[in-house]
């Protein structure tokens, strides 16, 4: 289940992170959206990273 949230954490990412960069797919609508959706995902991210390796024999 961690791993999922941390391809979760990383498609989201990397989808609002070209937005932010190039306008693609949402044509930049909303900057602080975007920016939200980034911090967001790098909280999953981390989360899901940290269960990982607290569960890890």
């Amino acid at each position: 289940m961690p791993l999922l949230g941390m391809i979760v954490a990383g498609l989201i990412g990397i989808l609002f992170l070209a937005d932010l960069a190039a306008g693609f797919p949402f044509r930049r609508v909303s900057v602080a959206l975007d920016l939200g959706f980034v911090v967001a995902s790098l909280i999953l991210a981390y989360l899901s990273w940290t269960l990982v390796r607290r569960t890890a024999p």
